[in-house]
């Protein structure tokens, strides 16, 4: 091992076979989802035209613990545990006392942290003859592991992508069908959610998502698939903490001052915090525990806390959570993973509840810091956990004017490959802030239903 990058792994029998589940441990229960017709709790049979028994069940469990399923480990084991390394070079470009590690997801085959819930999404699934999974995309790291995960287990899938990302991000898509997917740009002309807005669009996760949700409601053979927000897929990637737990301990670091994480629906950041905010709870540590989004979709920073749909249509479910309002569509920034208008509930409930901090960064500052990461550290990360990587140097720095010894864990939830076109435009001076204005923000959660 070099002294520059050190690298934690686990052995096979170190292997996590379980998935955590916050909600049993959380200090006061989380509200429930509302239907949008009643406004009354959603139960089981609410869900059951879109999602498997297996995924509903683990939407509304309690239960500390649920084993993972062998089919899944043993797809997991492609490419799980994920390395966890400690940024030596990195430190000492900083000069800080901080010890700064990154958890790396970027390892999978689709390159991000979720293929942790596609291939168990699509294992339930297939458990009951689904035939077609639809789904929808922002950046498309979601749709990439979805189609993997769908060939896999002789599925077909279907994509909405998020028009922005679908024009500006042609080799994603490209991924997406090498795996076997098929994309369509949001807002199509396939469906009636699609035909609500003109073709050249720039779209949004909640456009996507209506129209997904929309085909598979109409086909008994399809179920859709969600990559992020609900409780069953926070659940699927807490294999990432779990695992970063244990390759801590490794390292010597029996507890953590700062845990960070960029979040957009919610589920990367939830992945790698919930085990940590579990260790908290217990009083075995006590890391400040942050969310960072951008500052052009501040959905934990200045959105409201209240019930609001999940997509722009109103076909999901009320949820309770932070949102920028359904009819929000943010600017087309590139980390198109961080474009949604609201947060996943449970995330929003640990916020709510002051388990877990938010700040929001302009997309300049964090491509800033993802250039010295890759020219320390050899890894162009992904435009979305640039935003972690911004939030962990101004900690960094820090420590540094104080002298204080840190220890700092980063999720790094993917890796920037496919995304050169955003560093290019940073690096060629056209990459622009748009924080969001205070008059589009009244506009947007204007159109919030009263419950």
């Amino acid at each position: 091992m070099s002294d520059d990058q050190i690298m934690f792994t686990l052995d096979e029998s170190e292997q996590v076979t379980h998935w955590y589940n916050i909600v049993a441990d959380l200090p006061t229960p989380p509200p429930p989802p509302l239907h949008p017709g009643t406004r009354e709790p959603v139960g089981p049979d609410d869900l059951a035209p879109l999602f498997p028994i297996e995924l509903i069940m683990q939407e509304v469990t309690g239960e500390r613990y649920v084993e993972i399923p062998g089919p899944v480990l043993d797809v997991y084991k492609q490419y799980r545990p994920s390395p966890l390394y400690r940024a030596r070079r990195w430190e000492q470009k900083l000069g800080t006392p901080a010890r700064i590690y990154y958890k790396y997801e970027g390892v999978s085959p689709a390159g991000s942290h979720k293929t942790n819930t596609a291939i168990p999404q699509v294992y339930y699934n297939s458990l009951h003859g689904i035939r077609r999974l639809t789904t929808e995309t922002g950046a498309g790291q979601w749709g990439t592991a979805l189609s993997y995960a769908a060939a896999l287990f002789d599925v077909e899938c279907e994509v909405w992508q998020v028009g922005a990302s679908y024009d500006t991000k042609p080799q994603r898509r490209t991924l997406i069908e090498v795996f076997g997917g098929t994309v369509h740009r949001s807002p199509s002309r396939l469906t009636e959610s699609g035909k609500a807005f003109p073709e050249d669009h720039p779209g949004s996760l909640g456009i996507a998502i209506s129209e997904a949700v929309e085909v598979a409601a109409q086909d008994e053979s399809s179920k859709y698939a969600l990559g992020s927000v609900l409780n069953h897929v926070l659940l699927h990637q807490t294999v990432i903490g779990e695992e970063a737990l244990r390759q801590l301990a490794k390292a010597g670091e029996s507890s953590v001052d700062l845990v960070v994480g960029c979040a957009g629906g919610g589920s990367n950041f939830a992945g790698l915090a919930f085990p940590f905010l579990r260790e908290k709870l217990a009083g075995n540590q006590d890391p400040t525990i942050l969310a960072v989004e951008p500052s052009s979709c501040p959905t934990l920073t200045r959105g409201e806390y209240r019930y609001d749909f999940g997509d722009t249509a109103g076909l999901t479910p009320l949820m309770k959570m932070y949102t920028l309002g359904h009819d929000f569509v943010p600017s087309p920034i590139h980390a198109g993973g961080l474009r949604y208008h609201g947060m996943a509930p449970l995330v929003s409930h640990a916020v709510h509840e002051g388990l877990i901090e938010a700040t929001a960064l302009h997309q300049s500052e964090c491509f800033e810091a993802g250039l010295e990461f890759a020219r320390t550290q050899g890894i162009v990360a992904a435009p979305e956990s640039s935003h972690a990587l911004a939030q962990a140097r101004r900690e960094a720095l820090a420590a540094k004017e104080s002298g204080e010894e840190k220890v700092i864990v980063i999720g790094l939830s993917g890796h920037g490959l496919l995304e050169l076109g955003a560093y290019d435009a940073f690096l060629s001076g056209r990459l622009e802030d748009d924080p969001l204005s205070d008059d589009a923000l009244a506009t947007a959660l204007a159109g919030v239903p009263i419950v």
